[in-house]
């Protein structure tokens, strides 16, 4: 599984600082019992700084840390957790940023022997983000290495978009990560498998602003070769609440 996502947008002044706390209701076992047993709630929580006009050698660009829990285990305990951060650099005068991320977590099943690990990777590639049409945009190519039984060397290509509209009360914005696996794991039943898997994952979400605290929304999971071997398209929507601390 992965869910890597990098948001270095430090060309964006308006954009310096943020933390969000966000609470969603995960809607995919009423959209598809057949491969999902119950929704669930998740909890994000997200940190994001930037750093522009540094006079140092070294020039830091953004910071972002976030964590996810999803809680679809027995009585709604924590059943999968996740963690990802990125530190974005650059040594020369133009705006292209280097990215360097780490990610990983774990995963608790029923029965508790099949409970897996969300590998640990590292990534380093290069970042441009740039204005189009009113969207602030970022986009990542990055080279990856995912620390299964069987190390995998993989490239991933990220695209992260935001756009405010009507002064700013509706927000919408997401990301989109196309990216390689090797199909051998390292497990016993994956030994005789050659090549890679190309996987995808974006979340598209729009919010409504309340008031500069409380924000509400709705999140769209796409997946494609993330939860399943199975050449089959998700669509799992949740229900939101965010509150910006």
């Amino acid at each position: 599984m992965k869910r890597i996502i990098f948001t270095c947008l430090s060309t964006f002044p308006m954009l310096i600082f943020a933390q969000s706390l966000q609470l969603h209701y995960d809607l995919r076992h009423t959209v598809d019992p057949k491969h999902n047993p119950q929704n669930f709630p998740t909890l994000f929580f997200e940190y994001f700084k930037s750093q522009m006009d540094t006079s140092s050698f070294i020039k830091p660009g953004s910071f972002l840390f976030k964590a996810e829990t999803d809680m679809k285990g027995d009585k709604n305990n924590i059943g999968n957790a996740f963690v990802q951060v990125t530190q974005s650099f650059r040594l020369w005068r133009p705006k292209i940023f280097v990215g360097v991320q780490y990610s990983g977590g774990l995963g608790v099943t029923e029965p508790r022997q099949y409970s897996y690990y969300i590998n640990n990777s590292f990534a380093i590639g290069p970042n441009y983000s740039f204005q189009w049409r009113g969207f602030y945009c970022s986009t990542s190519v990055y080279y990856t290495y995912n620390m299964r039984k069987k190390p995998s060397d993989d490239v991933m290509l990220s695209f992260y978009w935001w756009k405010g509209l009507f002064n700013y009360k509706i927000e919408f914005n997401g990301d989109f990560e196309l990216y390689t696996l090797n199909k051998n794991t390292g497990e016993d039943f994956t030994k005789d498998l050659k090549g890679k898997t190309v996987s995808f994952f974006g979340e598209p979400q729009v919010w409504y602003n309340v008031n500069k605290s409380i924000a509400f929304g709705s999140k769209q999971l796409l997946y494609y070769h993330v939860n399943t071997t199975e050449n089959l398209f998700q669509v799992y929507p949740t229900v939101a609440i965010k509150v910006k601390i």
